[in-house]
């Protein structure tokens, strides 16, 4: 039995070092490029058009938002578009305000951003401490809250 151990061990598929590549998912890349001008939109959107994997491009030149779906890096597709337009390019920084307890916090407003969207200040560690209420502002904020209905004695 130990040869045939032996021998079977050569040959097992099960293990070892595949070189199998894993297949990208796909992805929706949204990116914030500067874009002034009409030819600013066609260079951009002619820098991610060409790569492999992608397969669907809009641009919203007025938010200045490049919008990539398909079956690539988001690091490559940043870095590509840098390259090929010399402009700076950086991930999508904003949500909409809706999902943020404190939209107007100091760090997470920003005067920059398109309508209705602030900073991700959950993401950005410079200002995430901004954005979170304390536990006092916590406490005054629910004591006459209508979901907290025993909070109030005085109305």
């Amino acid at each position: 039995m130990g040869a045939l151990d032996h021998v079977s061990h050569l040959f097992d598929c099960s293990h070892g070092s595949s070189k199998l590549k894993r297949r990208k998912q796909l992805q929706t890349v949204e990116i914030k490029v500067k874009m002034d001008c009409e030819g600013c939109e066609r260079k951009v959107r002619r820098a991610v058009e060409g790569m492999k994997g992608v397969t669907q491009v809009d641009v919203v030149p007025k938010h200045h938002k490049l919008t990539v779906v398909g079956y690539v890096d988001p690091a490559k597709v940043v870095s590509r578009v840098a390259h090929r337009t010399g402009k700076k390019a950086e991930l999508w920084p904003y949500v909409p305000y809706d999902v943020v307890a404190h939209p107007y916090a100091p760090g997470v407003y920003d005067k920059k951003a398109p309508p209705g969207y602030v900073r991700n200040a959950y993401e950005d560690p410079q200002y995430s401490h901004l954005a979170r209420a304390s536990s006092t502002e916590v406490r005054y904020t629910t004591a006459f809250s209508d979901e907290n209905p025993a909070a109030c004695a005085i109305m």
